[in-house]
């Protein structure tokens, strides 16, 4: 039994360690609130302030497979630190949904471990499904949709877009805007992923789209590897994986990707003689969003918390919506008043309400696509 003088004893502890400058009591929450390392909302640990506290005292922030170019994590990074004084550090910035999966997997409870991961929703429900991810409720979690969030608060989806395909219309003429195009004898050796589609999210999309543009459906992938087989065949599929610096040097003359990345990239690049131009394929259209989540044993829990917080605040989902990314809070934000409007305006217009394959046809898609992807590109 704790004595009143061992308790005396303890909180003098404390006191005197703040006098001499040190922080070993800092992180110890009052009674009945919660430790960042385990709290599942910013008011389980007594709100935004002792949040914002917390990750202060932190000071960092570790995050993996960000590209600055991707859905304007440039912005978001430099926000972040600019507001919170949190220095934000990006490992492997050119990974994959598979890497960072590993990432925490591997990384354990090590200091250098990832705190956060953004990753396509397909990954994230198997990132849940090992328990490497910790449930945390945004303040606007109730407003994502319940389609975009898991129901255990375990990852929730942030943004999203369309499959497309950009080409640099000042090395390829015509510019092919439908799958069924890319087949074209005119296109060998020009049309590339984002990555490998068994650790990408973008690149399993693609095959998804691809998919969809031949017959197949939600349950059934297997036409987008035979549509990726008969490029492969033809020449016109080039291995090398796509991104601003081989989309500017020529390289990946034809890219799919997001439209948002490829938007991004058409921005970007314009100064540098880069005609990227953008389509999004009317025979293949195929929506989805990327997943936000913390890892269970992230380093520094508290800046890993206020990290979705603002992600998913309007400041963080407008500064999307300027990259060309569809924020998952955009109808909400349509309603309060927060959205940007002027930045919503310059989406491209895509006909129809996107659908989204459940978990099941996800899950067996993901599988084929795993176990078919190399024989299908091989030779």
């Amino acid at each position: 039994m704790t004595t009143p003088c061992a308790r005396a004893a303890a909180v003098f502890g404390c006191f005197a360690l703040v006098a001499l400058g040190l922080s070993a009591c800092e992180n110890t929450p009052p009674v009945g609130l919660a430790r960042p390392s385990v709290a599942t909302s910013a008011e389980s640990m007594g709100g935004m302030r002792a949040l914002i506290a917390a990750a202060k005292r932190e000071g960092t922030l570790r995050a993996i497979a960000l590209p600055h170019d991707w859905a304007d994590y440039g912005g978001l990074i430099n926000g972040f630190e600019k507001k919170y004084g949190i220095k934000v550090t990006v490992e492997d910035p050119l990974g994959h949904s598979e890497d960072e999966i590993d990432a925490l997997r591997k990384g354990g409870s090590r200091p250098t471990a990832p705190d956060v991961i953004d990753v396509g929703d397909t990954f994230a429900r198997k990132a849940a499904a090992q328990n490497l991810l910790a449930p945390y409720k945004v303040a606007a979690f109730d407003s994502i949709p319940g389609n975009q969030k898991d129901a255990k608060a375990r990852w929730s989806n942030n943004y999203g877009g369309y499959i497309s395909i950009g080409c640099d219309a000042n090395r390829v003429k015509p510019c092919p805007e439908t799958f069924s195009d890319l087949l074209k004898p005119g296109y060998k050796g020009k049309v590339a992923l984002e990555g490998d589609p068994p650790r990408s999210a973008t690149a399993f999309a693609s095959v998804y789209a691809a998919a969809l543009a031949n017959n197949g459906s939600f349950d059934n992938v297997q036409p987008g590897l035979d549509f990726f087989a008969e490029l492969n065949n033809r020449g016109n599929y080039n291995p090398l994986n796509s991104n601003s610096a081989t989309v500017a040097r020529g390289w990946t003359p034809i890219s799919i990707n997001w439209d948002y990345i490829n938007l991004q990239y058409a921005d970007q690049l314009r100064d540098k003689g880069v005609n990227l131009q953008v389509s999004i394929p009317f025979d293949g259209s195929f929506a989805q969003y990327f997943a936000l989540a913390v890892n269970k044993n992230a380093p520094h829990p508290a800046a890993a918390r206020l990290w979705q917080e603002y992600l998913f605040s309007p400041e963080g989902q407008n500064l999307r919506l300027r990259a060309y990314a569809r924020p998952v809070l955009m109808d909400a934000m349509r309603q309060d008043g927060t959205l940007d409007k002027a930045a919503a305006a310059r989406l491209p217009t895509v006909e129809g309400t996107p659908q989204f394959p459940t978990d099941a046809q996800l899950g067996k898609a993901k599988e084929t696509v795993t176990q078919g992807w190399a024989k299908a590109v091989s030779g």
